[in-house]
């Protein structure tokens, strides 16, 4: 049983929703609308986890490259950079391998946050 869920607003969560599954090879699991048709709360699934999306203000301010807010352990960094890259993400860091043996890349959403993804499973 999971304990801990990622919780990440955005100002269009339906945007978001569909960027991220594009982009980054999530799967809707749940959307729940309001009534004036937008999503207020949505469950994206990759692999056996989970991350919640809701409605709120994007960023004040642009985080900096390599203020990652969010990693990713995956297998294929490189396909899945492609995948990103081809979907219109903003690449900030492209693959590289790291001195302790990960290979990582970086990626900004539509709303500005960075996306750490790379093979490193702690």
């Amino acid at each position: 049983m999971r304990s801990i869920y990622l919780v990440l607003r955005y100002p269009d969560v339906r945007a978001a929703v569909d960027f991220l599954c594009s982009a980054f090879g999530f799967t809707l699991r749940e959307a729940h609308e309001l009534p004036d048709g937008t999503i207020g709360h949505a469950e994206l699934a990759y692999g056996g986890d989970l991350v919640m999306l809701g409605p709120g203000p994007a960023p004040r301010s642009r985080p900096a490259d390599d203020d990652y807010r969010v990693y990713v352990a995956l297998d294929d960094v490189d396909a899945h950079h492609e995948r990103a890259r081809a979907a219109g993400a903003e690449i900030v860091r492209a693959p590289f391998d790291t001195d302790y043996g990960s290979r990582d890349y970086a990626a900004r959403d539509l709303a500005g946050l960075v996306w750490s993804f790379g093979t490193y499973r702690p």
